[in-house]
């Protein structure tokens, strides 16, 4: 089969070769959300603010196109590492067909539901005003990014991650080029404000599924989406959910924790629910990158799982681990570095800068240990075994992260909420590796 390179080639090479189209694609993915909170705090502190408060709903919807694509990716990729190619047409074709219920059902949900969760974190009418008029729109392009996101995960799952580098790429310097244009009216465009921002980063997604949808019909692939095999089978449902719900969930917990962390520091004040915003929006240039060592480790690994290379399979998580902590090192460097120029890039107001440099300086310190988690969540999902990831993850962003933020703020303020970061990701990577090698020992895979 034409996947074979995933157990014939050495493996550092191949988890490069499989990794880096995705780093570079996720790390100019980042710039979706960076270039509208760079345009977007032109306008003003309130529509900084509405931005942030969004951004827990836009992450949640991304959760589940993620984690749902996750299960369709482990499925596919271990089929065609045991040489399977009809099922792993199965599980493309009936994901892809709960792919459009998830559509609809997140379109509805977040439209209606966007004003009352404003609402919860915000008394300002101005910035739930501005909050509705952004999300609302962005949520109407929700199709674009659920239907994306699994034709991405189909392409990784056969090893295509030019592909999807290509469509990543292509609908970011679209989102890039139009920002400012809907944004500030330049030329014949009209003047949008926040909506600009919202319809930009929308149009530039629907680019990205048009280049998917176009290469599929003109370059075959190992896989087919095959209409006559879409109708609902139990069994091949499960197994999609079985690993996409704990993906669901560990992607989904984000969002709760900075809903929970927005409601700890609104107490002290809006300047530190900007600077939680302003935080989020920084950290994707690293996690990303480490998203994108972790999506071309997954299917490698199911590949390999599936064809009953267990030895491999160690060689790829060791190898993953190593990348890893070597670009959390580097965020460490540059957050240490010039903390107040990364600030400022999305706050004019000093005291809003002052205080993002010491809240950045504090929670850098806890970037490398967290390599362990993330390279050990990615590897559990890969290997099929959704649950011992959310385990991980639950620790992560929930269990211990929230009641420590909490106890702290007590005694520090939000400098305790701060603190509460680093000391989290130490406790979850010492779990992290217990649980993985406890998991990845059992032997029993999808």
């Amino acid at each position: 089969m034409q996947e074979n390179f995933m157990k014939e080639r050495k493996v550092l090479p191949l988890l490069l070769s499989m990794s880096l189209p995705m780093v570079i694609s996720m790390l100019v993915n980042s710039l979706y959300n960076i270039v509208d909170s760079f345009f977007v705090a032109q306008i003003s502190e309130d529509a900084m603010t509405a931005l942030s408060l969004v951004y827990p709903v836009q992450n949640f919807i991304n959760a589940v196109a993620i984690g749902f694509g996750v299960g369709m990716n482990a499925v596919i990729a271990y089929h065609l590492g045991a040489g399977e190619p009809d099922k792993a047409d199965a599980a493309a074709s009936k994901g892809m067909a709960l792919a459009f219920v998830h559509t609809v059902v997140l379109t509805v949900a977040s439209i209606a539901a966007i004003p009352a969760f404003l609402r919860m974190f915000t008394s300002d009418q101005a910035v739930i005003d501005l909050g509705v008029r952004y999300g609302r729109i962005a949520f109407a392009f929700t199709f674009a990014i659920v239907i994306g996101l699994a034709f991405e995960k189909i392409y990784q799952a056969v090893g295509r991650m030019k592909v999807t580098m290509a469509s990543l790429l292509a609908g970011c310097v679209a989102n890039i080029v139009l920002d400012p244009l809907l944004i500030f009216g330049i030329g014949p465009f009209p003047e949008l404000g926040i909506a600009g921002a919202a319809l930009a980063t929308g149009l530039g997604q629907v680019l990205t599924l048009v280049i998917y949808l176009v290469l599929y019909r003109l370059q075959p692939m190992g896989v087919r989406v095959r209409r006559q095999v879409m109708m609902p089978d139990r069994r091949m449902a499960a197994r999609l959910y079985a690993i996409g719900i704990p993906a669901i969930l560990n992607l989904a917990l984000p969002s709760l924790l900075i809903s929970a962390l927005n409601g700890i520091l609104s107490v002290y004040g809006q300047i530190y629910v900007v600077i939680l915003g302003i935080y989020y929006k920084l950290q994707t240039f690293i996690y990303l990158p480490a998203s994108g060592i972790v999506q071309g480790m997954r299917p490698i690994i199911g590949y390999n799982a599936g064809a009953g290379e267990h030895r491999r399979v160690r060689q790829i998580y060791v190898s993953a681990l190593v990348c890893n902590a070597i670009i959390m090192a580097c965020g460490t460097a540059i957050c240490l570095a010039v903390p107040g120029q990364l600030m400022a890039l999305f706050a004019e107001n000093g005291q809003t800068v002052a205080a993002g440099q010491a809240a950045l300086r504090i929670i850098s310190a806890g970037f490398l240990i967290s390599a362990v988690s993330v390279t050990s969540c990615g590897a559990l999902e890969g290997l099929g075994k959704g649950m011992p990831s959310l385990v991980i993850s639950l620790l992560r962003y929930l269990v211990v992260i929230v009641p420590a933020a909490f106890v702290l703020s007590r005694l520090w303020g939000a400098t305790g909420v701060w603190n509460a970061f680093w000391i989290t990701e130490a406790v979850t990577a010492v779990c992290a590796f217990f649980i993985y090698r406890r998991a990845a020992s059992s032997g029993q895979t999808l």
